[in-house]
């Protein structure tokens, strides 16, 4: 889409809002005299309002949208920058409404934690009831969303007032899969192309752990959560999950640990020998994410494995005996149809897993189905089956715990976790609304830093790809030095 902006350079807010109400369209920023089909994005700062004003031609008719705030004298810089951008968004937004385009299921929120808002809402003190009703004012949110929103938020604020400052979640990153599925655009690589990687990928990771426990004992950090993921974890061997294992628990004091998890997402990767090692690890939460138990959409996918392998798999889990299941399935994939997916949900259910998550497909850039324009479901079937889920879920006594949304999501919806009463989990809270820090070990590993005073959080991120990670595994080492700079600015005072 041609674009011209005046009177403001918020370019990242405007690529934002196209993105919600355009998914199709890419930006094209122009200067000079504007002409053809366009969107005008305009700033204007008066004496008391500051407004923002788009207009929008298409096919030689001209749709508006307009938005205004109060901005007082002497407002934050980053306070006026966020009400700025929320200006030129909602107006981006009404002039899309007025051209004819369909209210996407989130309204004008484009962030990917819709939970941190209302729970901030919250935390200002407002009752539910007034923080859901200035939710949908603000986003237009519909009542539906704002009413999931709120039920995660309660769980946000509960694991909040769990969390001391010193409070840290592990994540430790495996970037190797039996195969690669159509939909994944990870930083993970299938292990029949790079076997040979995987013992040095082992060592370089060992190194990283013993580098981030040193900054975590030096500063008296406490480990609460383990969460390793991938990729696919339990593409390693018995062994060498065991010697990963046992690293962390001579490297970590996981003597306040609240939960453990691995994903063994690919049931052709579990056997009984490896869930014995984890279980003496103290791991108490497993994935066994089979994504849809239909076996022409698995191999739509990619998966070489049936439905009866994800059910037997999940017998050997229960067999071994100890762990907490949880269970990914993926809305909106190739060759799915509603009654495919509510068949898969019946399924899943009657295997009673602990959690249930609930994502949507998102059209990754580098993925097969990107890459290569296989069909999907469209957005009226995958709110087909969002909803069905719902329903069946708290049927069930499921209820969600916590919700996140992602860059190119079909139909832009969300993904929900699902959990049993006593069965949500900390870490996903933690990650998704930002309430502690996680510190990442591994191939494309995310550490974020987060200031439990609203401070400024930072990100460190190692290398992505299994071979960069291991040449470069003395300079990521050094990195966790930022991890003690960043505590001690703010622990000092806590002391």
């Amino acid at each position: 889409m041609r674009l011209y902006l005046k009177g403001h350079d918020y370019k990242y807010a405007v690529e934002q809002m196209l993105l919600t109400m355009f998914p199709e369209e890419r930006p094209e920023y122009l200067a000079g005299k504007p002409a053809g089909d366009r969107m005008e994005i305009r700033l204007s700062r008066g004496s008391r309002y500051t407004t923002a004003a788009c207009a929008l031609w298409r096919s030689g008719q001209v749709f508006r949208g307009r938005a205004a705030a109060v901005l007082p004298a002497g407002t934050e810089p980053l306070e006026a920058d966020r009400v700025q951008q929320r200006l030129i968004k909602n107006a981006i937004y009404r002039a899309a409404l007025n051209s004819g385009v369909k209210k996407p299921a989130w309204g004008a929120l484009t962030g990917v934690r819709p939970g941190k808002l209302l729970a901030g809402l919250l935390n200002e003190g407002l009752s539910e009831q007034q923080a859901v009703k200035a939710f949908i004012r603000e986003y237009d949110v519909s009542p539906a969303r704002a009413a999931l929103c709120l039920d995660t938020s309660r769980e946000t604020l509960k694991a909040m007032a769990s969390l001391g400052p010193r409070d840290i979640c592990l994540y430790v990153g495996i970037p190797f899969c039996p195969t690669r599925c159509a939909y994944c655009s990870f930083v993970s690589q299938s292990v029949e192309k790079s076997m040979k990687l995987i013992a040095p990928f082992h060592q370089a990771l060992h190194q990283e752990i013993a580098a981030t426990a040193a900054q975590v004992k030096a500063l008296g950090l406490r480990v609460v959560s383990v969460y390793m993921g991938g990729g696919t974890p339990t593409t390693l061997s018995a062994s060498q999950l065991d010697e990963l294992c046992t690293w962390l628990a001579e490297e970590f004091d996981l003597s306040a640990l609240r939960e453990y998890t691995v994903e063994a997402g690919r049931p052709d990767t579990i056997t009984e020998e490896k869930l014995r090692v984890l279980r003496r690890h103290g791991v108490d939460r497993l994935s066994v994410n089979p994504q849809t138990m239909d076996d022409a959409v698995l191999a739509a996918i990619g998966r070489k494995h049936t439905a009866a392998d994800i059910i037997s798999a999940l017998e050997t889990v229960r067999r071994v005996g100890g762990f907490a299941v949880n269970m990914d399935l993926i809305a909106g994939l190739p060759g799915d149809t509603t009654a495919q997916f509510e068949d898969t949900l019946e399924k899943v259910l009657a295997l009673s897993p602990e959690n249930i998550t609930v994502h949507t497909l998102s059209l990754k850039k580098g993925s097969r189905i990107t890459l290569e324009g296989v069909a999907i479901p469209g957005a009226a079937e995958v709110s087909a089956m969002l909803d069905l889920a719902g329903q069946r879920l708290r049927a069930a006594d499921y209820a969600p715990y916590y919700l996140y949304r992602q860059k190119f999501m079909s139909g832009g919806f969300e993904n929900v976790g699902w959990a049993r009463p006593g069965y949500v989990n900390l870490y996903n809270i933690c990650i998704m609304e930002e309430l502690c820090s996680i510190l990442a070990m591994g191939g494309g590993g995310s550490t974020k830093l987060i200031r439990p005073d609203q401070g400024r959080n930072i990100r460190l991120m190692a290398p992505k790809y299994p071979l960069e990670y291991i040449e470069s595994i003395d300079r990521t080492c050094a990195d966790k030095n930022s991890i003690g700079e960043f505590y001690r600015e703010f622990l000092i005072q806590e002391d």
